[in-house]
C-alpha cells in the first residue's frame, strides 16, 4: 500500500487470526475523511490469499476472503487490548 497523508476516518495495520487464534494474516486498511469507502489490502488468516479490499465503512469491521470465504474480523483497537491483557493473565 502506498503512503498515505492527509485526514481519515479510519487506519490500521493489523495482524488477524484464523480459526485456530493463530494471527496468520494481515489487514491494512483507510477511509478518507470525505468517503465512506474502506479501501486497502489483506492477507488471509486462513488460506494465504492476497486481496484487495474495497467496501462499505461500517462497524464491526469485517474482510471476507475473496478466495476461501474466511471472514477476518478487525475488532475496535481498545476491545482488542482488552481480549489480549485476559489472555495474558492466562
Amino acid at each position: 500500500m502506498g503512503k498515505i497523508t492527509g485526514k481519515y476516518k479510519f487506519v490500521c495495520n493489523r495482524k488477524v487470526e484464523n480459526k485456530k487464534t493463530e494471527l496468520t494474516g494481515q489487514v491494512k486498511a483507510y477511509v478518507p475523511a470525505d468517503e465512506n469507502t474502506v479501501h486497502g489490502e489483506y492477507i488471509c488468516a486462513e488460506c494465504g490469499h492476497k486481496g484487495k479490499i474495497e467496501q462499505e465503512w461500517k462497524r464491526p469491521f469485517n474482510v471476507k476472503c475473496e478466495k476461501c470465504g474466511f471472514v477476518m474480523k478487525v475488532p475496535k483497537l481498545k476491545d482488542q487490548v482488552k481480549r489480549d491483557k485476559k489472555k495474558a493473565k492466562k
